[in-house]
């Protein structure tokens, strides 16, 4: 028996040591070490958002009780208090604005509370100046206001009674320019012309090879155009959204095959779909063509096309 037990005392001594337990991390603890916030900042940021919080729900219960004014005026100086006003202005998006105007609306709003801040006026007022096609205005508490401009961009200017005006594909007039300052962009004229810009453009993208080539344009009786090109001829449309576009087709051809632009013909008259008037400066009498026809070295010498 003694023997027995002498030979059971080593298996008692090869037992392991108990093994020490590995604390598990939590899935919070991992979350919170990877954003790149402090344990101070995660605390300020939750100690606003409790206050927050409190102040809708006494202002809930304030409306409950019928004193809705009294109590959101209390609950603005409140958040003001706690650092819930507008300290700072951050407006992106203006390029052509008149900035001046922008930031006396959106800076009378500066030192006022958060709450207090009527975000429906401001975006109003701003939309009031033609450059602005739209405009938002957002918090980022607890002390910025956000304003990001979406401009209006010019498309043509506008010729009416000796005034120059940027207007856009709306036609909203934007700005009064000089003759000096219009650029590349077209110039329009004309009853409405101001209204058809988006057509206008439409009709140039049907002849591509000619429209940097577009000095300008006409809108004759409310009803067609006359283009004007920068070499300082005039080409007459028909009436007619998609025989406008096929007259100006058919005229490119035939200008990338003869040349018809840049020389001594003034005038081009596309409004008869069979036939092709040319008019040369100083002349008498109209040359007749058919569309597609190479002019002949005699062709132009009349006048006025009819």
């Amino acid at each position: 028996m003694k023997t027995a037990t002498a030979r059971k005392a080593p298996a008692k001594a090869r037992k392991t040591a108990p093994r020490k337990r590995v604390r598990q991390v939590g899935i919070m603890d991992r979350l919170l070490r990877i954003l790149p916030f402090t344990e101070e900042d995660i605390q300020r940021a939750l100690t606003w958002g409790v206050l927050a919080v409190l102040l809708v729900v006494a202002l809930i219960v304030a409306n409950w009780f019928g004193v809705p004014q009294a109590a959101y005026q209390q609950y603005a100086q409140v958040a003001a208090k706690a650092g819930f006003e507008v300290k700072r202005v951050e407006i992106t998006g203006m390029d052509r604005v008149d900035q001046l105007k922008v930031y006396d609306i959106v800076l009378a709003e500066k030192d006022r509370a958060m709450p207090l801040v009527d975000i429906d006026k401001i975006r109003t007022d701003l939309i009031e100046y033609g450059w602005i096609r739209d405009v938002r205005v957002t918090r980022r508490l607890p002390d910025t206001l956000v304003v990001d401009i979406l401009e209006r961009k010019p498309t043509a200017v506008w010729h009416r009674n000796g005034v120059f005006s940027l207007i856009d594909d709306k036609g909203t007039e934007l700005e009064k320019i000089s003759r000096a300052e219009i650029g590349s962009l077209p110039v329009i004229n004309g009853e409405g012309a101001d209204q058809q810009v988006v057509a206008l453009a439409k009709l140039l993208d049907s002849a591509q090879s000619l429209k940097d080539q577009v000095a300008g344009a006409s809108w004759v009786g409310n009803r067609r155009w006359d283009l004007r090109f920068k070499t300082g001829e005039t080409l007459s449309l028909p009436e007619g959204e998609n025989l406008a576009a096929q007259a100006l087709v058919n005229f490119t051809r035939m200008d990338g095959v003869h040349r018809l632009l840049g020389r001594d013909i003034i005038h081009f008259d596309l409004r008869d779909p069979e036939r092709a008037y040319m008019r040369r400066a100083a002349k008498e009498k109209p040359v007749e063509i058919k569309q597609g026809e190479k002019p002949s070295a005699e062709a132009g010498k009349g006048g006025d096309a009819a």
